[in-house]
């Protein structure tokens, strides 16, 4: 374990640094991209609209685990090859640990929806934060595109960052590219409609079963983290709104980094919401923050976010130097 944690420590610095290299992705398909075409593969040949219920959750269930070991195997094949070449296979496996987080890239998106509300207005910001949510862009106002962002960022956080992280120290590689599989199929498939409420079940339910612990980490590392930019009594809210509110959430582990980072900069999240032109009647997350969240309350948001990251990288190295003494 103690060298996934050095790993993943490079790699943390890598992907926080440089990110994803846009003009590589742009002449090969990224790794998750390529998930998503195997996703999208056996949804259209094994999820079949005439089968019973019960039929399309079984063939959803073999299909994901198909995929899933298959990700695994394909990980741990790799890890063999990397090892046949030190120390530059460590290196080599950082990097591509670093293509599977979303430090950087989950910064920068969020950012531009900043930058969009500062110097276009409500049709830029709508465009920007279409970019980051499924919600309708359309009906949002500015504090309704200023909580989309700030709720996409504290959720994904977890599902972009330390959730990967976490198994990748866990299991390796193999872990990692698994990990990976199941929340892109969870994206695609794991939806409550009509094609995909039977044949997604296994993804939905794996993958809230897979981020359960990660999302609860991210939420007491953004309150860590309110603690260094705001002080004791930010920490201190972000923490109890988490405790209280993080229930609320309609999912069982978003509500976790959403309602810590509610907390920390003292917003409203979450709340009605319109999807496909169907309105989401949730409770709010810290129903007493406020409520007409603009432009600096992004800006506090990432301000947490980058401190939450660094947290957690300086906690990745503590554990391996502690490691090598005990």
């Amino acid at each position: 374990m103690e060298i996934n944690l050095l790993i993943l420590f490079l790699a943390l610095l890598a992907d926080r640094y440089f990110g994803d290299p846009e003009w590589l992705w742009k002449k090969i398909p990224h790794p998750v991209v390529m998930f998503g075409r195997a996703i999208s593969y056996v949804d259209k040949r094994f999820n079949v609209p005439g089968n019973s219920d019960q039929w399309r959750r079984r063939d959803g269930f073999l299909a994901v685990l198909g995929l899933l070991l298959l990700s695994a195997a394909i990980g741990f094949f790799v890890h063999l090859a990397l090892r046949t070449i030190p120390p530059f296979g460590g290196l080599i496996e950082a990097i591509i640990v670093a293509v599977f987080l979303a430090q950087k890239s989950l910064g920068d998106h969020v950012e531009r929806v900043a930058i969009a509300l500062r110097e276009e207005g409500l049709i830029g910001a709508r465009h920007a934060v279409s970019m980051i949510v499924g919600r309708d862009p359309d009906v949002l106002d500015e504090p309704a595109i200023s909580r989309a962002a700030i709720e996409s960022l504290a959720e994904n956080t977890s599902d972009g960052i330390i959730a990967p992280a976490f198994w990748f120290v866990l299991l390796g590689l193999p872990g990692l590219f698994a990990y990976k599989m199941l929340n892109t199929a969870d994206s695609m498939i794991g939806h409550l409609n009509d094609r995909h409420r039977d044949f997604g079940r296994f993804a939905a339910k794996l993958d809230d079963a897979a981020n359960w612990v990660p999302a609860r980490l991210t939420g007491l590392l953004i309150a860590c983290a309110a603690w260094v930019v705001y002080g004791y009594r930010a920490a201190k809210q972000s923490f109890d709104v988490m405790m209280r509110d993080a229930r609320l959430h309609r999912s069982p582990n978003a509500g976790w980094p959403e309602a810590a980072m509610a907390g920390a900069i003292d917003v409203a999240l979450a709340g009605p919401r319109i999807y496909g032109g169907v309105i989401a009647n949730e409770p709010m997350l810290n129903g007493a923050g406020r409520r007409d969240a603009g432009l600096e309350n992004i800006e506090d948001a990432l301000h947490v976010f980058s401190t939450t990251t660094a947290i957690f990288a300086i906690a990745v190295l503590t554990l391996f130097i502690v490691g090598l003494f005990f």
